[in-house]
């Protein structure tokens, strides 16, 4: 092989590999776009308000909250499960405390199963929307209202769904700015001492 076939080859290798490391990173942001817009995955919908038809059908609400591992976190549904009217709308709580000696930042991956059923839960307002800032030994209850939307009964395969789960687990984040600033000048002042 000549050096200039040698070199092109290696050229070619480099390409390949920058651009499936740019694949790999760009997949998770896609994934989750891609899920949001077309509802795969158990994703869930957002609205600004309630249902305005509310039917006499239940269904059960299961909720579920976990943490990625080595976060320091507690975090729980308050309630286990509820029953809500299609389209009525339902508030459940989640508690979470910050066990760590600092403060955390965190946000939270949500999903629905039966995944068929995904498109058809509905947020109106929600901690998941916000990145979350907990102090040390700082617990709090952190609010979902939601709705189950009546259409679920038009879809062939959701509107067989007698349960429905709603799973949280949240992510370490970076600390915003403020907060990075103050947790700096904290460690300083400690190893000053």
């Amino acid at each position: 092989m000549s050096e200039r076939s040698t070199a092109k080859s290696a050229l070619m290798l480099v390409g390949v590999v920058v651009f499936m490391g740019g694949m790999a990173w760009a997949a998770v942001p896609f994934y989750d776009w891609f899920c949001r817009v077309t509802g795969f995955g158990g994703t869930t919908n957002a609205a600004e308000a309630g249902s305005d038809v509310i039917l006499d059908k239940t269904i059960k609400v299961r909720f579920d909250g976990s943490i990625e591992r080595d976060f320091p976190w507690e975090f729980k549904p308050v309630q286990r499960e509820m029953e809500v009217k299609l389209g009525e709308t339902g508030l459940a709580f989640y508690e979470a405390t910050n066990t760590a000696d600092r403060p955390v930042a965190g946000t939270a991956s949500y999903n629905v199963a039966p995944y068929s059923a995904g498109g058809y839960f509905t947020k109106i307002d929600c901690f998941c929307f916000e990145l979350q800032v907990l102090e040390p030994g700082e617990s709090v209850m952190m609010p979902v209202t939601f709705y189950v939307d009546p259409e679920i009964t038009e879809d062939r395969d959701a509107k067989f769904a007698k349960v429905i789960t709603l799973s949280y687990t949240f992510h370490e984040t970076d600390l915003p700015e403020e907060y990075a600033a103050l947790d700096t000048a904290a460690s300083d002042e400690t190893d000053q001492n």
